[in-house]
């Protein structure tokens, strides 16, 4: 029950699904859920679920497709920026745009190795 609850939200990625309607996706009461999650992962099923979706961010951030932290944001469903900056840094230890920033570096420095050879 909770990998298909993961399951739903990261086909969903672009918008955060309310855990009402995961319970009603996977035909189970609210406690049931809250309860498997606990029991699984140690956490409520919305601040895991959060963590899915920040780290699919992460991830968008990491392979730098020329977008900005708010396209990646918006993009994933992330409508208070300050709100998604302060939960990022909570969770990863940086800010999006030093993530960002980093990838773009990263991406720098290959394209000039593979000049090189």
């Amino acid at each position: 029950m909770v990998e298909e609850a993961e399951n739903l939200v990261l086909a969903n990625v672009q918008a955060p699904i309310e855990i009402s309607t995961l319970c009603r996706a996977l035909a189970v009461s609210e406690r049931t859920l809250r309860k498997a999650f606990q029991k699984i992962h140690q956490l409520p099923p919305c601040r895991r679920l959060r963590w899915l979706r920040l780290s699919h961010a992460r991830r968008a951030l990491m392979s730098v497709g020329g977008s900005s932290v708010t396209e990646i944001a918006t993009g994933l469903g992330f409508v208070e920026l300050g709100r998604f900056s302060v939960e990022y840094r909570k969770t990863f230890g940086e800010r999006p745009s030093e993530t960002l920033r980093q990838a773009m570096r990263n991406r720098i420095a290959a394209y000039a190795i593979d000049q090189r050879t």
